[in-house]
């Protein structure tokens, strides 16, 4: 007997009316797509019934296409030169950001005019975004292979730690794929909507995602279908990779391998030592064989307990990373109600033992981890597709670094501070610094510090056409807006006349976490003494703002004032020139402050010259 599906009257959906989505987690290790059929969320297999396809990409010499996963991957060790794996580390990123990966992976890394990097292959020169777009293409083919129709578009997910770089260039990658990209996922957002926690009664949970290259931690709040992100932080360059290099390292001490290692030689290690870390979730210990570069194997039996000191510093990364998480969400450990383990990764043993050691309680363990990330992903593009217009899920991120703009003194003006729930827009109305200024240069900056010299410069652009005005008279209104991709656009309009100019922030590589840290960590350091600064350098430019005003005053009004005015302006007016080099923002502000009384006559006599002037030919009752 066949099921019906029953609909309100004209609620239901035609068979051609049904849109097609997917969501699919672009991994480090591997990857996978997902997607709703007949109500029910699932994988999608290849033919061979393998649903985790390698990550892995090898070009072929006169070959249109590559082959891309189990296959490549077990070419690694004979190709290493053209097998491409782990190129999700190299996203977003400036070939100077990846050259100590470089040194660990057996690639040539090209010397290129743009900054985005390249690998040599035998089937030219490949950038991340070509050999992601390849893994991407495979899955796209999948899915409409087992629907038997085009794909309306896709959600794919992103560590929560994806810069604005890393953010474009995955998005570049699925549009090389021909993918039509509804959304940027956080990893560890799409993991919470896979467990079904926006169903869920309020409460706090902890997403810990370690995947194969990637680690990100999110500290969400939950409440009735709405997900709000409180904090988030991570290391994206922090996984199962490292695990596998640390093993491989104390195999290569063991077997006294030195450092011109071939690269095949390095490619079996590495495999190896993933495969003695999986078999350790088993079992105590574990035979590795390596077959060495003069032709004889070396064996070494690899114990859990080893395996765990040498990972326990790794692990320890995530520990501090989540102990930070926690910090910026302003909770505490007996806050959080769950912590939900995601990434292959965290099958190894230890990595559980020491989270729920950290928590206090035992993660949420119960959901394949390989997997919950595309499902949480696929729900997300059901909904974007139009399938489920009624569904009430709300997803609420957040941007992880400040941004903001360059103003005068070289100061940094935060328009949107970090950890902002986004997508969001934020304006803010500046004006000119010089009378008769016709242009300002709109100058965006990411970091935490308050000078332009300590943060990240993510573009600029220049804004014409402002009306000849005096000095502050002119309205620019900055508006900055982040997507719910988390991608930025500036744009800087002139209120007057109402010229505007913009720009899309799309940099061609991204900041490392350990720069992320690092800029985090020094806000808190320097807080005191970035005060300092920005005292100094907004009183110096209050000072050279007087000066400017004050000498083109002299210049036209001079004779208006007695030899004695001069005098004392004069003076007041070198005492300000002398301290406004000093670094003692209190002598600026008292010397301005003195410049001001010694001026005070002089603004009354220009302001009564003005009225006069003003009032020249003309009779009092025709201002009535």
């Amino acid at each position: 007997m066949a099921l019906l599906q029953i609909s309100e009257p004209g609620q239901s959906t035609k068979p051609h009316e049904r849109r097609f989505a997917a969501g699919i987690d672009l991994g480090t290790t591997n990857s996978l797509v997902a997607t709703v059929r007949s109500g029910q969320i699932e994988t999608l297999p290849d033919e061979q019934g393998e649903h985790l396809l390698p990550s892995v990409v090898r070009y072929m010499e006169n070959e249109l296409s590559p082959i891309v996963g189990e296959k490549a991957r077990q070419s690694a060790a004979d190709d290493p030169l053209n097998t491409i794996s782990s190129a999700k580390r190299f996203m977003g990123r400036g070939l100077d950001d990846i050259k100590h990966l470089g040194e660990r992976l057996p690639y040539d890394f090209v010397q290129a005019k743009t900054s985005v990097p390249r690998i040599k292959t035998v089937a030219g020169d490949k950038s991340p975004i070509e050999v992601s777009a390849e893994i991407l293409r495979v899955l796209k083919e999948r899915a409409e292979k087992t629907l038997g129709d085009g794909l309306t578009g896709v959600v794919i997910t992103v560590p929560a730690y994806f810069d604005d770089a890393q953010r474009q260039a995955t998005k570049d990658a699925g549009k090389l794929a021909g993918l039509n990209v509804m959304r940027l996922l956080n990893e560890p957002t799409a993991a919470a909507v896979a467990y079904g926690l926006d169903k869920s009664a309020e409460g706090i949970t902890a997403i810990f995602d370690l995947g194969g290259g990637t680690f990100d931690i999110s500290i969400l709040r939950l409440n009735k279908g709405v997900f709000e992100v409180l904090s988030t932080a991570g290391d994206t360059e922090l996984g199962g990779d490292d695990f596998d290099h640390v093993i491989a390292q104390w195999f290569m001490q063991q077997a006294n391998i030195g450092e011109d290692a071939s690269h095949g030689l390095i490619r079996r290690l590495l495999q190896e030592a993933r495969e003695a870390k999986e078999a350790l979730a088993d079992v105590e210990a574990v035979q590795m064989n390596v077959l060495l570069d003069d032709g004889n194997k070396w064996q070494a039996t690899l114990e859990r307990e080893q395996l765990n000191q040498l990972i326990d510093p790794l692990i320890q990364k995530t520990v501090v990373t989540s102990r930070r998480a926690l910090r910026d969400a302003q909770v505490t450990i007996e806050d959080i109600q769950a912590v939900v383990m995601v990434g292959g990764s965290t099958r190894t043993l230890r990595v559980r033992e020491k989270i729920a050691e950290f928590f206090g309680q035992a993660p949420k363990v119960n959901i394949d981890p390989d997997k919950v990330v595309a499902v949480g992903a696929a729900i997300q593009a059901e909904v974007l597709a139009g399938n489920k217009a009624d569904d009430d899920l709300l997803l609420l991120d957040v941007i992880p670094l400040s941004l903001g703009l360059e103003t005068m003194g070289g100061l940094v003006e935060k328009i949107i501070p970090r950890n902002t729930t986004i997508p969001v827009a934020r304006a803010q109305d500046f004006t000119t610094f010089k009378d008769g200024q016709t242009g300002m240069t709109v100058h965006v900056l990411q970091g935490e510090r308050e000078l332009v010299t300590d943060c990240r410069s993510l573009g600029q652009f220049a804004l014409h056409g402002i009306p000849s005005m005096v000095a502050g008279a002119a309205r620019i209104r900055v508006t900055f807006q982040v997507d719910a991709d988390g991608l930025l656009s500036v744009t800087a309009e002139e209120e007057t006349k109402q010229v505007e100019a913009s720009i899309q922030i799309k940099p061609s590589y991204g900041l490392t976490d350990a720069e992320i840290e690092t800029m985090l960590r020094d806000s808190i350091t320097y807080a005191k003494d970035d005060v300092e600064l920005r005292n100094l350098r907004e009183h110096q430019v209050e000072a050279d703002r007087v000066i400017d005003a004050l000498q083109m005053a002299l210049q036209q009004d001079g004779d208006l004032l007695t030899e004695d005015e001069v005098k004392a302006i004069e003076e007041a007016l070198l005492e300000l020139h002398k301290v406004r080099t000093g670094t003692d923002h209190r002598s600026i502000k008292n010397a301005i402050d003195k410049l001001n009384v010694a001026t005070t006559e002089f603004a009354a006599s220009r302001m009564n010259k003005s009225i006069k002037q003003a009032l020249t030919g003309h009779k009092l009752d025709e201002f009535d």
